[in-house]
This record gives structure tokens, C-alpha cells and sequence, in this order.
């Protein structure tokens, strides 16, 4: 089943059920373009045989950043957009580009004063500053830069985009009841909180047209008390079925509680039975498919064919996404398409200290990707604690390299 076509709502057809999902490069130049080593990165997931990649965040505003290697599309970029864009298609896949606003989430090395739907800080390490109340002006750019985002990805060559509303990102803030503290017709009650996600759906549509992809990254609830909740995000789900939707991936959590920390913590918030099944949201994913018709699609925690081709009979889920395999396990891949590779790593990395555990794992992640994008090959034996460290300094000298 993993190896059959699937085809969109729009019109296109994904070559196979297996997708790389977003995974940020961090590997721009200092004037956000995308460079080189995205070609390389690419073109080595697109030979794996994937129906689908998905790029991690391209943002709409550089003073917005997710981390300071990302790419955000401007006009005078287009050659080197085109570029990457046909060396992550070279296999006959598609490949979508996630476009995103960090709000909150942009750290203090790309804007000390983050514009969010209110003033609630994230609080963490340090390292981001106090948002600013969006105006209804800020919000109108928003949603200009999302379409602007998504015209110049099609025109660039890529195949299609994915909206990102999901890990506490901007328009993950505005659904979620602890950052969105508003009044006007931006907060309040779902719908409203849900506006800015769909009003962005709409526009970005009428810019690409019926036939070009448009994919919603959305929680299934943030983890944290009084957030965006499973309940919510069914009503959010029900409002976008009714939108041209080409796919809708589920994930969940935000900077100040990860799900993959969750999902991998004795005692954590997920059920005994979700966690032998592997996949982290498949238990919320029937909830889904008994109130919507989209296809969808799920990332977090799928390791063995076998349980791949489990979920994808029992139409669980129209889509495997995963991340983390494609660097652990990049080689594998075609021959996991094939059956001939039952399983892929699932790679834990510890220091032993609670505090440094999300941000081991992350810095290990980034050290690979950024390794692979200058030719080099996976290396498993790095200290965990120069890891936990890795992120923070990386993000500080690329922000230096960009200012002189």
C-alpha cells in the first residue's frame, strides 16, 4: 500500500504514500536565499524515491525567523528558487515548500520585539523577546506575505505549499487560547481565532489557482493546560473541510512543550496502545476521518513497513510522514519502499539532564542536516552535551554573519 499512488483533491498525483516531512535546513546565505547545499539536501531525499517532500520553514518575513538559517522568498531570488526547486523533483516527486511566521517563536537574534496576536512571552532559555499586539495592519501583511509566499514557490517550480499552523509558530498562537488573548474579530471563540488560517486558505487559493496543492499543518492540541485542545482542533478541522484542502497533516505540541518529548517520556500523556502502534496522533486521526473527508496525513513515530501498510489499508491515513529517518536512515529509504528494509532507527539521544533533553536532540538533528548539505555523511558518535549547546551558538553566529 505504501508504494500506491494517491490522488489529490486538486488534481495531482503523489507517486507513493510516503512523505519527508518539514525539517528546518538552517543552511541559507546571509541575504535568505536558498543555496547549494538545499540542492544537495534535495536532490539526495528526491533519489530516495519519496512521493512527496515538504521543506522545512521558509518564512514571510526575515525579521521573523525560526532560526537564522532560514530561506524567505523574495522576487530577485527566483533563479536560485528554481533551482533547488527542480534538483527536489529530479525522481518524479513533488515537493512542497511550508511557508511560516515564527511570531512569538522568532528568537532574540532576529527581532527583540516579535509581533504576535498579544503580549504573552515565551519564556524560555532567554531567548525570545516580548511580542507586540498585532495591528489589524500587521495582520493584513501577514496574510499579503503568505500569498506572496505561495505565488513566488509556484513560480520558482515548486509543486505545491504547505501552510504551517502547528508548534506554537504564528498562526498556531492565533488558534490557541493562551497566546491569543484578543477581542476584535482576530480572538475570542474558535472561529474567530480560526480566521486568520482560513482567511490565508482562501486567498492563497485564489493566487495558485485550483489545481496546485494546498496542505494545513495543524495541532491536534498543544499539551498544555488551558491551550488549544483536541476539541478545538476537531472544530478547526471541520471548518477546513469545507475549504479546497489538498492535505492535512496532524502533529502537535509547541517550543514550550514538544510532543516528541511527550510521546517518548515514561508516565507522558499518551496512551499505552498509541504507543505500540508507533504512530503518535493515530488515535486522534479516527477521530478525524469520522468528520472530514480530506486526505490526511500523519508525522511522528512511524518506523516498520509493516505498521505502515497497516494504518495506510486500514485508511487510517492516506499519507506516512516521517522526519528523523531521513537522516538516520536516508540510505534505507528505497529499499523500506520496496519491503526489503522492515525497519528504520528511531534514535534517541540523552545527556541525562531534563533540561538539556529537547535541545540534544535538536542540536544533534541540525549537526546532520547541515553535514549533509555540504556532501558529508551521517555521523552517530557526537556528544550529546555539545548537542544541547549547538543550536544557541549556531543561531548566534549566523545572525552576526548576516549583520556584517
Amino acid at each position: 500500500m505504501i508504494s500506491t499512488e494517491l490522488k489529490l483533491p486538486c488534481g495531482v498525483r503523489l507517486k507513493n504514500r510516503l512523505v519527508k516531512s518539514a525539517m528546518t535546513e538552517r543552511i541559507s546565505n546571509k541575504n535568505f536565499e536558498p543555496t547549494k547545499g538545499h540542492e544537495r539536501l534535495y536532490k539526495d531525499w528526491s533519489d530516495t524515491g519519496a512521493g512527496l517532500l515538504i521543506t522545512g520553514n521558509v518564512v514571510i518575513d526575515h525579521k521573523h525567523l525560526e532560526s537564522a538559517g532560514n530561506v524567505c522568498f523574495d522576487e530577485t531570488m527566483l533563479p536560485k528558487i528554481s533551482s533547488w526547486a527542480e534538483a527536489s523533483k529530479s525522481n518524479g516527486n513533488q515537493v512542497w515548500v511550508q511557508i511560516s511566521h515564527s511570531g512569538r517563536q522568532a528568537n532574540k537574534f532576529s527581532t527583540s520585539r516579535p509581533l504576535a496576536p498579544s503580549e504573552v512571552q515565551l519564556k524560555k532559555m532567554g531567548l525570545f523577546g516580548k511580542p507586540k499586539a498585532m495591528t489589524e495592519e500587521d495582520i493584513q501583511e501577514v496574510i499579503k506575505g503568505f500569498v506572496r509566499t505561495a505565488k513566488l514557490a509556484k513560480e520558482g517550480g515548486f509543486t505545491g505549499v504547505q501552510i504551517h499552523a502547528a508548534h506554537g509558530y504564528l498562526l498556531s498562537q492565533f488558534l490557541s487560547p493562551n497566546t491569543n488573548l484578543r477581542t476584535d474579530q482576530w480572538g475570542g471563540n474558535i472561529e474567530n481565532r480560526s480566521r486568520l488560517l482560513l482567511t490565508i486558505i482562501k486567498e492563497v487559493r485564489k493566487e495558485v489557482g485550483p489545481e496546485f496543492p494546498i496542505a494545513v499543518k495543524l495541532n491536534s492540541a498543544d499539551f498544555q493546560r488551558g491551550g488549544f485542545t483536541e476539541e478545538e482542533s476537531l472544530e478547526v478541522v471541520k471548518m477546513l473541510d469545507k475549504e479546497s484542502i489538498d492535505l492535512l497533516e496532524i502533529s502537535g505540541g509547541t517550543y514550550e512543550k514538544l510532543a516528541f518529548f511527550i510521546m517518548n517520556e515514561e508516565g507522558a500523556e499518551i496512551k499505552e496502545s498509541t504507543k505500540r502502534r508507533e504512530a503518535y496522533f493515530i488515535d486522534f486521526a479516527k477521530k478525524i476521518r469520522t468528520i472530514s473527508k480530506m486526505p490526511l496525513m500523519i508525522t511522528g513515530g512511524f518506523r516498520s513497513y509493516d505498521f505502515c501498510n497497516e494504518v495506510l489499508e486500514n485508511g487510517e491515513v492516506d499519507l506516512i510522514g516521517m522526519g528523523r529517518p531521513f537522516i538516520t536512515n536516508k540510505d534505507d529509504i528505497s529499499a523500506f519502499l520496496k519491503g526489503e528494509v522492515p525497519n528504520l532507527e528511531n534514535l534517541v539521544l540523552r545527556t541525562g539532564i531534563k533540561q538539556f533533553e529537547d535541545s540534544a536532540e535538536g542540536g544533534f538533528y541540525a549537526r546532520q542536516l547541515i553535514r549533509f548539505s555540504k556532501g558529508k555523511k551521517l555521523k552517530v558518535n557526537m556528544s550529546p552535551l555539545w548537542c544541547s549547546m549547538f543550536l544557541v551558538i549556531y543561531e548566534f553566529r549566523k545572525a552576526m554573519a548576516k549583520k556584517f
